[in-house]
Formats: structure tokens, sequence, C-alpha cells
């Protein structure tokens, strides 16, 4: 049973969302996001009215964020790019090295069941509240589609770290009881992904929440909704899953053009465009040949995606971020983590993901990509240190102000899946154009083409139908300024790399690339297992995902490598036992 959340008072960077306080009377945000009790009250109590659906949705919400750890750890320590340090207890080892055990903690799936359990309670009392009319049909739509959405989540990611599953959408007490076969069979992961599309393709509502709701307001230029799922963006990744790239890719397409039709000109064309104009967040030197000057602040270069405060030029990047703070439960999971000085130090950059930063060469000739040695991690000493999730504790320089982010989905994801599902639906210039080096601005412009006296009518554009139309026409006779005329960066320029070229096949070539340049761009942030899971089980080839471990592990000098990888060659072996 979902609990009624304890009021606390607010302080630090949680209080840009202060404005919350018109729900509940409440002191900020996280104030909904606390999982700590103080009094279990019965169902008829709980679900009077909206502000009591308000309060459950931002209950689950908390206790998902309880999930952020493991899901970081499962999808990063069992890939590629992950490893183990002398501090790691056995149980890590065991994620590396795919011989996980049932006692694992980290193993355990109790803890997305409870996220489930808690959204089922919630989704059946959101019906009877519409039956007996305790809210509205819009006010239903918009929670009920938001917990559904939540559900699917988690569902999808037992899916990928279990293979077969309990899929269980009515309420239960006992949640031992999902450990029983003969009342709750376990579902195949093909057949899961096809409840999960059909459930969530049919939810009633797919956008955020509108402006002017309880559960979604503006502060100092900060919105709310970003704390929420993005729908659209998960409709997508289930679709990729299945292999609908068509419906994947339009799903993906509204998400990049949440911006079409805005008043604000910089929104419009750089929100989600990964444009030129959101200077601070690219690779970027003051001297284009020297090192030394790269800009690397909490405000300025790649790094401040991370970093910086929740401005505008964040909100250009983000599209799904939770917040911890000092001051609130769930604490913060990732300083103890990963940092050396004031945490255990657990987990640090394989070498394999180091040499896959170092094998890079910049377009100003520096010999690798910024985004890993000079961003992603730094070295303490003679230890790798992953930074992402410790760049504002460090800018805080007080042990007790533990304050950081749950990164969940931002454009350079979006950009790169977006490829994925148009490479696969055999839209290859597409794909290829808004990753790579010059974005998709610069894969349909005439060479050679001069905007300042040319007729750009009918140039830099794709003349394809929806989800592959793009039009990013800047000329002065006429004068153009299409929504997309900033988008010439891509993943790749933005990272201030040279163009990755097709070689061979173009499918299969463009494909290895955007998920080379996902290992770059989104390192750590719960992405590498999926991705290399999904490519491994379309491609019918084990090898592409077992061939990445073992060079893990051999370059770490691991006397298991071998092994571990004719293990991973059987598909079976890439789940975990389903136990706790």
């Amino acid at each position: 049973m979902i609990t009624i959340l304890k009021t606390k008072t607010t302080k630090g960077m949680i209080s840009i969302v202060s404005a919350m306080t018109l729900l509940l009377s409440l002191g900020s945000c996280q104030d909904f996001l606390d999982v700590q009790p103080e009094d279990k009250l019965a169902v008829e109590q709980m679900y009077r009215n909206v502000n009591d659906a308000d309060a459950a949705v931002l209950g689950i919400y908390g206790k998902f964020m309880g999930l952020a750890k493991k899901y970081v750890v499962l999808n990063e320590m069992r890939a590629d790019l992950m490893t183990t340090t002398a501090n790691s207890d056995p149980y890590l080892k065991q994620l590396s090295e795919h011989n996980e055990t049932v006692d694992n903690p980290y193993v355990s799936p109790r803890d997305f069941y409870e996220v489930i359990l808690n959204c089922n309670d919630a989704l059946k009392n959101f019906d009877i509240m519409l039956a007996e009319k305790r809210f509205t049909q819009e006010q239903y739509n918009h929670r009920y589609s938001d917990i559904g959405c939540i559900r699917s989540w988690v569902y999808l990611q037992l899916g990928i770290h279990y293979g077969s599953v309990p899929y269980i959408t009515e309420p239960i007490e006992n949640i031992e009881d999902v450990k029983n076969i003969s009342m709750y069979p376990r579902m195949p992961f093909d057949q899961l992904i096809e409840k999960l599309v059909d459930f969530t393709e049919n939810l009633p509502f797919k956008k955020p929440y509108p402006a002017g709701t309880n559960l979604r307001t503006s502060v100092d230029g900060y919105s709310t909704e970003y704390f929420f799922v993005n729908k659209e963006c998960l409709l997508g990744d289930l679709n990729l899953w299945k292999g609908d790239y068509l419906m994947a890719a339009s799903y993906y397409k509204k998400v990049l053009e949440t911006a079409t039709g805005a008043a604000s000109s910089a929104y419009l064309y750089d929100k989600y465009r990964l444009s030129w104009s959101a200077s601070d967040l690219m690779v970027t030197y003051t001297r284009a040949q020297d090192a030394t000057s790269l800009l690397n602040t909490e405000t300025s270069g790649w790094r401040s995606i991370f970093s910086r405060p929740y401005d505008a030029q964040w909100s250009y990047e983000w599209i799904w971020s939770l917040p911890f703070d000092s001051d609130f439960a769930p604490a913060n999971p990732f300083i103890s983590f990963f940092s050396k000085s004031s945490g255990n130090y657990l987990a640090k950059p394989s070498q394999s993901a180091i040499d896959k930063w170092n094998s890079e060469t910049q377009a100003n000739g520096i010999p690798y990509d910024a985004r890993g040695p000079k961003y992603t991690y730094k070295m303490v000493g003679n230890d790798p240190v992953i930074m992402k999730y410790l760049f504002k504790y460090e800018a805080a320089a007080d042990p007790f102000k533990t304050e950081g982010d749950w990164f969940l989905y931002r454009a350079a994801k979006l950009t790169l899946r977006y490829a994925e599902a148009a490479n696969r639906d055999n839209e290859h210039r597409v794909a290829d154009g808004i990753y790579n080096r010059g974005g998709i601005r610069g894969a349909f412009t005439r060479p050679g083409l001069n905007t300042g006296t040319a007729d750009v009518t009918n140039e830099m554009q794709t003349h394809k139908p929806f989800p592959y139309d793009f039009k990013c026409r800047e000329g002065q006779y006429p004068y153009y300024r299409d929504d997309w005329y900033r988008a010439s960066l891509g993943v790749r320029g933005r990272a201030n790399l040279i163009k990755k070229e097709v070689v061979g096949d173009s499918l299969i070539s463009i494909e290895n690339n955007l998920i080379d340049e996902a290992a770059l761009e989104l390192a750590y942030e719960g992405n590498r297992w999926e991705d290399l899971v999904r490519i491994a089980r379309r491609r019918n080839d084990p090898s592409f995902l077992a061939d990445k471990i073992y060079d893990k592990l051999s370059k770490e000098g691991n006397a298991e490598a071998a092994n571990v990888k004719a293990k991973l060659m059987n598909p079976n072996n890439w789940y975990l036992p389903f136990n706790w």
C-alpha cells in the first residue's frame, strides 16, 4: 500500500520547484519523492480527490528512485565499459564476470516488483476514483498514463535483465507470491515486449503533464515536467525492441520536435536538436589546437551537461532526470559508489572503455575523445574515477551536500535511438546524418552551396514524409530560417570529433557506429547492457555481445575471460537468476 509522505522543509537546489507547494502544502518536490512513511492510511483515506491521486503519483516516484543504483550497476557493470576496483565486493565481481549467485543483492528483482505493485495499486484505485467521479476524465488520463508508463519502464528493465518474468497487472497482497510460478507464470521476453507495447500504446495520454496541472509547474525557468517519464521516448524504446522501426522513429521524432511552434526562437531551434547555438554543451577550446584551453567548468563545456544548474541550456539537453538532495530520502547512492576521495570507489572505467575514447581523433587534431579522459572520468592518483555523478558534489565542497541526479534520458540518447530506428527502416542517410559530424543539415546540404547567395528553397531538406522530414534551410535570398537550420553538429560534431565513415554494408556499418558512439557519449548512464542485448538479439549474433565482454575482461588479465565469452555465446546466459 502506498503511504502518505512526510512533510519537511526544503532548502538548496530543490527550492527551485518550491511552487509545487500548491499540492498538499508540502515544502518542495523532494518532499513528494521522500519515501519515508509517516502514517499508513486506509485506501478510503488515500484516494479521495485529485490531490490524493497526486500524492500517490509522487509517492511512487519516490519509491522508483530507489532503483537508481541498481539500474546503473546492472546496465553498466554487466557490460564492457565499467569494471570493478580493488574495493569491490564479490557481488560486483560476479556481475562483471557473469557468474551471479542467487544471494547476490544486485540480482534480486524484488525492488522492481515493489514499484510495480505500488503502480498496480494506484492504477486500480484511479479506476475506482474515475467511476465514482472523484476526479475528471482528464485528470484520470494524465495520472493513469504516467503511472502506467512507469510500470512499463520497470517491466522493460526486468525483461532486459531476467528474460522471462511474471507479468502482473493487478494488486496482490503478498509480494512473495511473485516467486510462485504456479500463481504467476514467467512470460518470455518477446511476449513481454508485445504486452508492454499494446498496453502503453493504448494509454489515453502520451504527452507530459500539461502546464497548469498540479504536477507540473515552472519556477526560475525549470519545469517539473522533467521529473516524469517521457511517454513518447518510452514508446520509441518499446517499439525499437519490438522491431517496429517506423513506429519507433515516429515517437522519437515527436520528442525531437518538442519545441516546434515555440514562441522563443532559442527554445525552438535549440531544444533537443544538438544545435550550434547551445555552445555551453559542446567540447570547445578557446585556442583551437591547445588541449589545455578546453572549456571545463560547471557551466561551460560538454561536462556541464551533468553539472550545470537547471537553466535554459540544461533544458535543451535533458528529457528525464530525477534529483537527489542531501536533506531528503532517498539518499544519493552514487557518491559512495563512485568517489575515491569521499566514497568507497567500487567501480571504475574499464580499459576497454578508455581505449575507445583514446582511439578517436578530434577535428582540431587532438588525439582522443575529450568526453572520456577530460569529462566522463578523471585520474585521482593512479586510478580513473567516473565523474558524471560527482560534479555537483565536488563543486559544493561540503561532505554534507550530497546533491546529484539520476540521469535517465537526454537529447543525445534520443538522437542516437532515433538514428538506430531510422537506419533499420532503411533511411540510412537520415540516420548517418543526424548523429554524425555535420548533423542532419550537413547530410542534406549540397557540397559547396553558398547560403549567402544561393536560392535554398529546394535545398537543405530531406524531402521525405514524417518521421524523416527535416527542413534545415538557412539562406538570404530568399530569407530562410527553418526550425532545424542550427542542426549542423550531430552527436559527433558536438564532441568535436571527425566524421565517422560508413564502410561496406550501410545498415550494419551505421548501426555499429551508432552503438560505438553511444558508448562514448552515454557511458555510465545506464544504457550499455541493454544496447548490447538489443543489437545481439536483433542480429541473432551472440558474439556481438560476448566479444565486447571478453575484450573488457581480457584487457584486465582476467583468467576467466575466455570462459565468460563461451558462456555468453548462449543467449540464455545473458539473463540473471530470478529469485530473492
